[in-house]
C-alpha cells in the first residue's frame, strides 16, 4: 500500500524543516464545520517551499507539481499544487509577518491518520478575512456559530489589528454583536 499524497507532501515539508499547518475545509471540519472540497489545503510562510528542488522527489514519483510564484504586489508568495490521481494538495505560501504567528499557534491534531498542525479557529478566521472571498465570508459565519463565539471574537478583535484595513472592515461587517 502506498502512502497518501498528503502523507508524502507532509514528509517532504518535515524533511526540509518547512513549517506548515492544515487550513481550508479540513481545518474547518476539525473545528466542527463540514464543507465539501476536492483538495486539502496546507499553509506555510516558508519561502523554501517554492523551490522546485524541494519537490523533485515527488515529481520523479509521478506527482504533478505546479509551482506558482506571486507577483510583488500579490498577498501570497505563491502556491504549490501537488496532484496525483484524484488527490490534490495545495500548499499556500504566505508572506505577511502576522501569518508567521498563525503557524506558531497551530495545534497538533490527529487527522487523516497523521499528526498534523491545524490552525486555531481564530487564525482560520483571520486567514479567511485576509482572503475575503464570498466562500470565505460564509466559512467565517459558520465557524463563529460552531465555536465559543465570545472567546473567538475577543481574540480576533485583538489580532485583526495586524491585518490590512480591508480585513478590519470585513470583520466589522461579520462580527457578532
Amino acid at each position: 500500500m502506498t502512502a497518501s499524497l498528503l502523507a508524502r507532501v507532509v514528509h517532504v515539508l518535515e524533511e526540509r524543516q518547512i513549517r506548515f499547518a492544515l487550513i481550508g475545509a479540513a481545518a474547518m471540519a476539525a473545528h466542527g464545520v463540514s464543507r465539501s472540497t476536492y483538495d486539502t489545503d496546507l499553509f506555510s510562510v516558508g519561502p523554501a517551499a517554492l523551490d522546485a528542488d524541494v519537490w523533485q522527489g515527488l515529481a520523479a514519483d509521478g506527482v504533478d507539481i505546479d509551482l506558482r510564484h506571486g507577483d510583488d504586489d500579490d498577498p501570497l508568495l505563491g502556491v504549490v499544487r501537488c496532484m496525483q490521481g484524484d488527490q490534490t494538495i495545495d500548499l499556500v505560501v504566505g508572506r505577511s509577518p502576522w501569518q508567521r504567528e498563525v503557524i506558531v499557534r497551530a495545534m497538533p491534531t490527529h487527522v487523516f491518520s497523521l499528526n498534523l498542525p491545524i490552525v486555531t479557529v481564530e487564525d482560520l478566521i483571520l486567514l479567511k478575512l485576509y482572503a475575503g472571498g464570498v466562500q470565505d465570508r460564509w466559512d467565517i459565519q459558520q465557524l463563529l456559530t460552531s465555536s465559543s463565539a465570545a472567546v473567538v471574537v475577543h481574540d480576533i478583535d485583538t489580532r485583526v489589528l495586524s491585518l490590512p484595513e480591508r480585513c478590519r472592515v470585513l470583520w466589522s461587517q461579520l462580527r457578532p454583536a
